[in-house]
């Protein structure tokens, strides 16, 4: 039977539930490979953004690690939601995909007739993209353009990049080794030797699962959102599951998170002193549909200018979002900018402090 909790909490209580589960506080989360394998997948749009992600939760690692990781597969990085990239376990993308590629290429079709591409253009992209890579090969994503125009398929505009979305969703191409902030393109099974092998219902079942626990507290509308999973299976799932999981009531909603993080409740909830610069585009913003939990409504312009889609670094303290941060370039490396909300009385001093330290191990994960 389902544990169910009201406890009498603040949003900030709420948020550091979240940061204990995606492992930004306490511990951390091991290994490079275990971080992301545990997160199910992590926001990857912004390649720079996403490496320095997996260090925020995987104690001491360096940014040569996190690369290493995707240079060697023991991490990928593909589209498996939202048309979207992210971080994933190897093993976990083909079944991910088998879930939600289908509902996202529906989802696109209006595009994809804008741009003239059909299911015959696709088989001739796939076609010259396997020429080009099979047999251990690789390539860069401007080679992989020039095939597709030698195959007579243009890349003008946002048609190449559509194609590539398509042949990686069908499992056909997946991003391999990096190449500066992009990666060279490999044959899917090739680069992923392993995969797993999952019926919907079952898959739907342990993504909801995996997600509720690495990034609970959430409702069920988060995870839809997140995994672009329709709400009624969603119910069905969580009907599979809920006796794996406590639900927390709040504010007249009914939020789902693991027994372990649950435990954090006995007592006060930790990291009420906490401060983190996260990534932009970071999980523990972009991983839920309602945000406001962590960001109040009055500062998302802060973070997200004028509704663009571009999310830039946050401060994170207490469990909330309290800022954002910027990166100035210089001879001598990497400045870290603190930006806060409150721009008159700004960080307290011993945020201030934290928040150096924060900088300083940013600048030690690039190693400047």
């Amino acid at each position: 039977m389902t544990a169910v909790v009201r406890a009498r909490l603040g949003r900030g209580a709420m948020g550091r539930l979240r940061l204990a589960s995606q492992g930004l506080t306490g511990p951390g989360l091991g290994t490079v490979p275990e971080a992301v394998r545990w997160m199910t997948a992590m926001q990857a749009q912004d390649l720079p953004a996403a490496l320095w992600a997996v260090g925020q939760r995987v104690p001491g690692s360096r940014l040569g690690e996190v690369r290493g990781a995707l240079d060697r597969g023991e991490i990928v990085r593909s589209w498996p939601m939202r048309g979207t990239l992210h971080l994933l376990a190897p093993e976990d993308l083909k079944w991910m995909l088998a879930i939600t590629s289908e509902r996202l290429i529906r989802g696109m079709a209006g595009r994809h007739r804008e741009l003239e591409i059909t299911a015959a253009d696709a088989e001739a992209a796939r076609e010259a993209a396997l020429r080009l890579v099979s047999g251990g090969g690789s390539a860069t994503r401007a080679e992989l353009f020039q095939a597709f125009e030698g195959a007579g398929q243009s890349t003008a505009g946002q048609r190449g990049i559509h194609l590539l979305g398509i042949l990686c969703q069908r499992c056909w191409l997946v991003q391999g080794p990096p190449a500066g902030n992009q990666q060279r393109v490999v044959a899917f099974d090739e680069w992923i030797k392993e995969s797993r092998s999952l019926g919907r219902e079952e898959g739907i079942a342990e993504l909801l699962l995996r997600y509720l626990r690495s990034h609970g507290p959430a409702t069920e509308r988060d995870f839809s959102w997140w995994a672009g999973v329709p709400l009624t299976e969603v119910r069905a799932a969580l009907a599979a599951v809920r006796d794996e999981l406590v639900e927390l009531e709040f504010e007249a909603k009914s939020y789902w998170l693991s027994p372990e993080t649950a435990a954090l409740l006995d007592g006060a909830v930790p990291g009420a002193r906490s401060l983190l610069a996260l990534p932009g585009f970071d999980e523990f913003l972009l991983g839920y549909a309602d945000r406001s939990l962590v960001l109040p409504p009055e500062h998302s312009d802060k973070v997200v200018p004028g509704g663009n889609g571009m999310f830039k670094r946050t401060i994170v303290a207490g469990g909330e979002v309290v800022g954002t941060w910027a990166v100035a370039r210089n001879g001598a490396g990497a400045g870290v900018v603190p930006e806060p909300f409150d721009p008159v009385n700004g960080l307290r001093p011993a945020a201030q402090k934290s928040f150096e330290l924060q900088a300083a191990k940013y600048r030690k994960f690039l190693g400047v």
